[in-house]
């Protein structure tokens, strides 16, 4: 019997926990008896074949650092007939058997155009945001948060010391739960997500002018990436109230950092999974969380699944906020 050849690569923005999921494919894929490739700068290295032998000691000392090891890029022409065409060549010249994809939702979309010329394909769902459809968690989210949380905490510390309201960006574009679980989790006064549109007066002014009655003179809003406009945000509740009002980006240093415990085990988990299904020759999946466990959907169906917004949490958010 032929020893598999399994490709993986991360794709789309980095999420800390990547490198743990790496690591469990290696691992575990060795134990396995396969040989593993890594392919570097997601779809553009295996358009490129830019790959390298993965063993035991490629993958020591990388559970507990942030980023990837393998980095990652964004391909636009990966996008095109031709890039995925490439793509498969390389998969063939270099004998693939399949290729484990560790990204997010346009990621998955990558891999499933893929596995369609007859590259089977494994979804790993490794983004901050945790906005993969199929799964209640990705990998990097639980980092995310945290590193958030004690920015804001930070914040809200200076925010104390002048009688300010600090109004500050996180991530999520399309996506409000990095912004509803920092917001809880730090006291915000006021959540803004792109899943609910906002009234300034009725969401935010009245808000800050009922607690402010009630003798809190510093607040905190939290407002997702998504929903933007902070400093006109900040402009009108200095206007309305005179407030000294100042806004924060976060950016990029929420996708940074070493992964939290959750991560690292989760990573862990949907990496020895994505083996346990290659090695049953089981292909085109997503590896998903369903009530804390581990599990796999087809990639069709996968990335037909839409994630519900928790407005139980939200409402949580709007009673202790005050």
């Amino acid at each position: 019997m032929n020893k598999k050849t399994i490709a993986v690569l991360t794709s789309g923005g980095d999420a800390p926990g990547m490198n743990a999921a790496i690591r469990a494919i290696v691992r575990s894929g060795i134990g396995a008896d396969m040989k593993i490739l890594g392919v570097k700068r997601g779809y553009n290295g295996l358009i490129k074949s830019d790959l390298i032998e993965l063993n035991l000691r490629s993958v020591s000392d990388i559970i507990h650092r942030g980023g990837t090891v393998l980095y990652t890029a964004r391909s636009p022409e990966f996008l095109m007939p031709s890039g995925i065409q490439k793509a498969k060549e390389t998969c063939e010249k270099a004998g693939i058997d399949a290729v484990v994809v560790i990204g997010g939702d346009g990621s998955f979309r990558g891999a499933r155009e893929l596995s369609l010329t007859g590259v089977p394909c494994i979804g790993i769902p490794g983004t901050i945001d945790n906005d993969v459809g199929c799964s209640e968690y990705t990998i990097g989210f639980d980092t995310a948060m945290n590193t958030a949380m004690e920015m804001v905490d930070k914040l809200r510390d200076t925010a104390q010391s002048h009688d300010r309201c600090s109004v500050v960006e996180v991530m999520g574009r399309r996506c409000g739960q990095i912004a509803l679980k920092t917001g809880i989790s730090a006291g915000a006064t006021a959540i803004l997500v792109p899943e609910i549109p906002y009234d300034f007066n009725k969401d935010i002014l009245e808000r800050l002018i009922s607690t402010q009655k009630m003798g809190k003179k510093h607040f905190i809003i939290v407002v997702a990436e998504g929903v933007g406009g902070i400093k006109d945000i900040a402009e009108k509740i200095f206007i309305k109230t005179g407030i000294q009002t100042r806004t924060t980006v976060l950016g990029h240093v929420q996708r940074g950092g070493s992964p939290t415990l959750m991560d690292r085990v989760v990573a862990s988990e949907m990496g020895r999974h994505a083996i346990r299904l290659l090695e049953k020759n089981i292909k085109n999946r997503i590896i998903a969380m369903d009530c804390n466990k581990v599990v796999d959907y087809d990639i069709k169906e996968a990335l037909k699944m839409k994630k519900p917004f928790d407005m139980e949490l939200f409402k949580v958010a709007l009673d202790i906020s005050i």
